[in-house]
């Protein structure tokens, strides 16, 4: 038996990078699939049909986590069309890095709410359902620079660790009616925003790595389905970096 056979997982800003990752490792695991994303453009399509040939149900969403209304709605529909949901993935996440010193209002504004009001959206929307069920794993993406910081991102790593506050919150109030809520922290991990960055910048990364490479998404995703599989039934409040050492 597949570890997310039965189980239907939701995950949010899907359509690329982690969340891309993270759907299309749930399905080869046997879960039928519910994704989110901002838009419905070519790599939203493109995973839609990927997530099909695993003979697995599959739906996407366009719905912006950011805003409350869109996101009760995006679950309740999705309920409605899966019956049920077993697994969220709160995966959308932004970058508008800048020194404090030159980061505007609506840098920090923009960060904060996709990145950490969007956990607040999805999980406040989908808990009832779990809780009715008596079952659940939330998983929230965070980041080593929620843990460490990192100079020029201040409002990023305000949004990551305020997710692990989050987590360790929410871990505590459903614990009892048998609804885990977890965290994953990646460090560099290899997506298309990274490759964007300078050449001398990547290697500088790679030498603060005791493994000495960047992660892949993948990686990340094996973590995420062993978090939602009941390999981890008693496993609930924590963090799990993915890293390669980077935050040790």
């Amino acid at each position: 038996m597949k570890l997310l056979e039965n189980k239907v997982l939701v995950v949010t800003g899907a359509a690329r990078g982690i969340g891309r990752a993270i759907a299309m490792r749930a399905a080869q695991e046997g879960a039928n699939v519910a994704f989110s994303d901002i838009k419905e453009d070519e790599n939203f399509l493109s995973l839609l049909d990927e997530l099909m040939k695993y003979n697995i149900n599959a739906k996407g969403y366009v719905s912006d986590a950011s805003k409350h209304n869109e996101s009760q709605q995006f679950i309740e529909q999705v309920v409605k069309d899966f019956g049920k949901i077993d697994i969220l993935v709160n995966n959308a996440g932004i970058t508008r890095d800048a020194l404090l010193m030159r980061m505007t209002e609506e840098q920090w504004d923009l960060v904060i709410n996709v990145n950490l009001k969007s956990v607040f959206n999805l999980t406040k929307a989908v808990q009832m359902y779990m809780l009715k069920q008596k079952s659940g794993s939330i998983i929230n993406i965070s980041s080593v620079v929620g843990v460490g910081g990192n100079a020029g991102q201040a409002n990023y790593a305000a949004s990551k660790a305020g997710i692990i506050g989050f987590t360790k919150s929410v871990a505590k109030e459903l614990g009892s009616r048998n609804v885990r809520c977890n965290a994953i922290a990646p460090g560099f991990i290899e997506t298309d925003m990274t490759k964007s960055l300078p050449e001398d910048i990547v290697k500088g990364w790679y030498e603060k790595i005791p493994m000495k490479r960047g992660g892949l998404p993948e990686e990340v995703a094996n973590v995420v389905v062993f978090l939602g599989s009941d390999l981890a039934s008693y496993i609930t409040g924590q963090v799990i970096s993915v890293c390669g050492g980077m935050q040790m």
